[in-house]
């Protein structure tokens, strides 16, 4: 009698558990950044795709291979669609520049049309806000222009952010358009994989996965990328940019897509949530602006 009320004891308490994990279960939103950057890119956003895990992907509108990136994400409706507002190209030897068109846009560019590297060339440029207004409105018709369905916005290395101006010009655009914008919603930053040792990024996610706020929505900020040779050519004109940086993506991207990273939300009682859940959920009205903007 006594080893099956223990039993009984047991089983009721995991059944608890259980049942308290599926009612208030730990929300996680995971972004990756950068689809449509390079085929490479969409190599990898179209493995991901292929988990079925939900996600929410910020996508370079400005960026020659985007249009791949929106035929990859029509097929999977599962993943939240991004435009991730870019105003750098920080590759060596791979460079784009504004949808606006240069010549309407002078004080955002370089010498031969391009966008600057970093945010401190971008400053030194002076840039005009009605010009910064013209090219970040150009990016987000392009994107609504192909069909997708948008969900939000967010900021290619915070240059769209930097200033209270700039910040309000997007605020006011995600507005006009109906947007959401990424950390908005009052998400709880968790610290990435990016500059973990390329062996230790799994063990880095999966000790992410335990420290996750069970009060707060988490936010993960991912960088994958498929390790091709188009990928190993990219040279980041950063001095902060990994050496080897995609062999680094890669990592992530196979850390995010292995059954250890599935096993462990399950056993944390992890929801994926995308930002087209957190506009259905909250609406773009119920957005809460915050001091921290991140990239």
């Amino acid at each position: 009698m006594i080893r099956l009320s223990l039993v009984a004891i047991v089983v009721t308490f995991l059944f608890g558990v259980a049942f308290a994990q599926e009612e208030n279960p730990i929300e996680l939103v995971i972004r990756c950044d950068d689809s449509g950057m390079s085929h490479s890119a969409n190599m990898a956003l179209e493995e991901l795709c292929e988990t079925g895990l939900p996600f929410s992907t910020s996508v370079m509108f400005a960026c020659p291979w985007y249009q791949e990136a929106v035929d990859i994400l029509k097929e999977n409706p599962h993943v939240s669609a991004g435009v991730h507002l870019t105003l750098n190209a920080e590759w060596k030897n791979f460079r784009w520049g504004p949808v606006a068109g240069a010549d309407r846009v002078p004080t955002l560019v370089d010498s031969t049309g391009h966008f600057t590297p970093s945010r401190s060339a971008f400053n030194a440029l002076d840039p005009e806000l009605d010009e910064i207004e013209i090219e970040l409105r150009a990016q987000i018709e392009r994107a609504l222009a192909t069909g997708l369905e948008i969900d939000y916005v967010d900021y290619h290395m915070g240059t769209a952010v930097e200033t209270p101006e700039r910040r309000a010009l997007v605020e006011r655009l995600a507005d006009e358009y109906g947007l959401a914008i990424s950390r908005y919603y009052a998400e709880r930053d968790v610290e990435s994989m990016y500059a973990e040792e390329l062996d230790e990024k799994l063990d880095r996610l999966l000790a992410i996965v335990e420290e996750l706020d069970a009060d707060s929505t988490n936010l993960l900020v991912c960088h994958i990328i498929a390790d091709t040779p188009e990928a190993k050519a990219l040279a980041d004109l950063n001095k902060f940019g990994l050496k080897e940086m995609s062999r680094h993506r890669q990592a992530e991207l196979n850390a995010l897509a292995s059954e250890e990273f599935k096993l462990a939300l399950d056993a944390k009682g992890v929801r994926l949530l995308t930002y087209g859940d957190l506009v259905e959920r909250h609406g773009v009205e119920g957005m809460i602006r915050t001091e921290v903007s991140g990239y």
